[in-house]
């Protein structure tokens, strides 16, 4: 969909009232409740979005925008190896609790194409990223296992959402699994 001129900033408003209404789930969650919650005419959610999915999608990369960026900011100057990895992967756990509604509402999403494609783009920039991690630390097959971390860094998000804290034993588990694979 082409970009849509926004003065205005209505399509940043929407996508706030979608993380503001996260937490109400797939379920309970409509394109009216979020143009109400925007403050804006449901004709404006069709002129920034196809619908639905390209929604989901838009709060998909949004979401991960952020996460990437606190990743990003953890890592700082930090050589490649094991500590930056480390930092990076808490990072996103972190972000992931602070924005749970949202972490919860995206794996929901999961079914629709549309996110399942941004996901697989998504874990292949990742994947880019963490490579270099892997191959100054020495380790064999080291985008097999930048894509194999970041399925297991994935799983620690899952572990520590239904708490909506920072699990001490999954973050140990994540560090030794660096020193053990």
């Amino acid at each position: 969909m082409a970009r849509v001129r926004d003065p205005g900033g209505k399509r940043a408003a929407l996508l706030a009232a979608g993380l503001r209404l996260a937490g109400k789930g797939l379920q309970g969650w409509s394109i009216n409740a979020i143009t109400a919650e925007a403050g804006v005419a449901k004709g404006t959610f069709y002129v920034h979005f196809a619908g639905r999915a390209e929604y989901l999608l838009a709060l998909h990369q949004l979401f991960h925008e952020r996460s990437l960026g606190g990743m990003r900011d953890a890592v700082g100057d930090q050589p490649p190896g094991r500590a930056a990895l480390l930092s990076g992967a808490l990072a996103y756990l972190d972000g992931c609790l602070t924005e749970r509604a949202v972490k919860a509402l995206l794996l929901e999403a999961r079914i629709e194409p549309l996110i399942q494609a941004e996901i697989g783009a998504r874990n292949e920039l990742v994947a880019g990223l963490t490579e270099p991690h892997f191959v100054a630390m020495g380790w064999r097959e080291p985008r097999t296992c930048a894509r194999l971390f970041i399925a297991l860094v994935a799983e620690a998000a899952l572990l520590e959402l239904p708490a909506g804290v920072a699990d001490p034993r999954v973050r140990r588990a994540v560090a030794e699994f660096l020193d053990r694979l």
